[in-house]
C-alpha cells in the first residue's frame, strides 16, 4: 500500500500492464463514432478503432467532465485519501480543469482528503514520462508534495515531437488549412510538430516523404536532448497503428545515441482521433521543449 495514489487519464497511452503494476488508475475520455458512444466499459479494441478510421469513419471526442472526475476521486479516496493526479495538457483539452474543479469540491466536502492535480502540459506518452518519473520518486520515498514539486520542475524539459501521415486529420482539428491539407497530401508533405511550452500543438517544420519525417524526429531529439539525460533514461514512442515505423525511430535512436531503454505503445482513441493512423510521436527529457 502506497502513502498516496497516482492518477491520470487514458490519454497518457501507457500500457495496461504498467498501470496495473504501479497501481495507477485513470479517468476515460469518451468518443463517438456514428451513433455509437464508446467509454471505458465498452471501448473498441485498437485494431477495430483504427480499422474504422481507415474506412473513413471519423470519431468525435469528449473531455472528462467535472462530475466524472469527482466520481473518480470519490472512488479513489476509499483506498487512499492522498492522490496525485497527472492530467492531459490544458492546451489540448478541458479535462485538466474538470479534474481541478472536482478535486477542490471533494476536498471541501472532506478536509481529510488531499488531492494535487497537475497540468502536465503534455499529451500521450509525454504524460507517460511524467507518470514514470512520479512512480520512481514515490518508490524512492518522496512525499506527495515533494513529488509534485519535482514534477513541476521537470515539465519544461519534457520534449514532445511527432509527425502525422495524413494532413486531413490535422485539418479536421483546425491545425492546418484545407488548402495546406490538399496540397500537402498530393505532394507527400509530412509535417513535424511539437507540444510547446504552453501545452499546445505547434508546427516545427515539414519534409517530403515518410522516412525523412521519421528521421526528423530523431534529429529533433539530437537538437533538444542536450545534457538533461542519462543513458539509463527511458524514451517513449507512441504510434497510430504503425508499429514498424515506431520501431524504426527507436532503432535510429539506439544507433545514434546508444540509449537502450524505450517504451512503445499505441495511441489511444482520443489522441488518434485528432492525429490519425500513421502518427508517430517521440517523447524524452531534454534541455528544453
Amino acid at each position: 500500500m502506497f502513502d498516496y495514489l497516482i492518477g491520470t487519464e487514458n490519454t497518457a497511452d501507457m500500457p495496461d500492464s504498467y498501470l496495473q503494476a504501479n497501481e495507477i488508475d485513470y479517468t476515460y475520455l469518451p468518443y463517438r463514432i456514428g451513433d455509437h458512444q464508446y467509454t471505458r466499459e465498452n471501448e473498441l479494441s485498437s485494431e477495430e478503432f483504427y480499422r474504422q478510421m481507415r474506412s473513413g469513419k471519423m470519431p468525435v471526442t469528449s473531455q472528462v467532465n467535472p462530475e466524472e472526475a469527482k466520481k473518480f476521486f470519490l472512488e479513489k479516496k476509499k483506498i487512499c485519501k492522498n492522490i496525485l493526479h497527472l492530467s492531459l495538457s490544458s492546451g489540448i483539452s478541458g479535462t485538466y480543469n474538470s479534474a481541478r474543479l472536482a478535486a477542490e469540491e471533494v476536498m471541501e466536502e472532506d478536509p481529510s482528503v488531499n488531492i494535487i492535480v497537475i497540468d502536465t502540459l503534455c499529451a500521450s506518452m509525454g504524460v507517460g514520462i511524467i507518470i514514470d518519473k512520479a512512480v520512481k520518486m514515490r518508490k524512492q520515498g518522496l512525499s506527495m508534495e515533494e513529488n509534485a514539486a519535482r514534477i513541476r520542475e521537470m515539465l519544461p524539459h519534457c520534449v514532445q515531437t511527432f509527425t502525422v501521415d495524413d494532413l486531413n486529420h490535422l485539418y479536421r482539428g483546425g491545425r492546418v488549412s484545407r488548402t495546406t491539407a490538399i496540397i500537402g497530401t498530393v505532394a507527400g508533405i509530412k509535417p513535424i510538430l511539437r507540444v510547446d511550452e504552453e501545452g499546445k500543438l505547434s508546427p516545427v517544420t515539414k519534409v517530403r516523404g515518410r522516412k525523412k519525417a521519421l528521421l526528423k524526429l530523431v534529429d529533433y531529439m539530437e537538437e533538444h536532448i542536450g545534457s538533461h539525460y542519462t543513458m539509463e533514461d527511458t524514451f517513449f514512442i507512441s504510434h497510430g497503428d504503425c508499429l514498424e515505423d515506431a520501431e524504426f525511430v527507436r532503432d535510429e535512436i539506439v544507433k545514434r545515441f546508444g540509449m537502450q531503454n524505450c517504451m512503445i505503445n499505441v495511441l489511444s482513441a482520443t489522441i488518434a482521433a485528432h492525429a490519425g493512423p500513421g502518427t508517430v510521436a517521440l517523447f524524452f527529457m531534454g534541455d528544453n521543449r
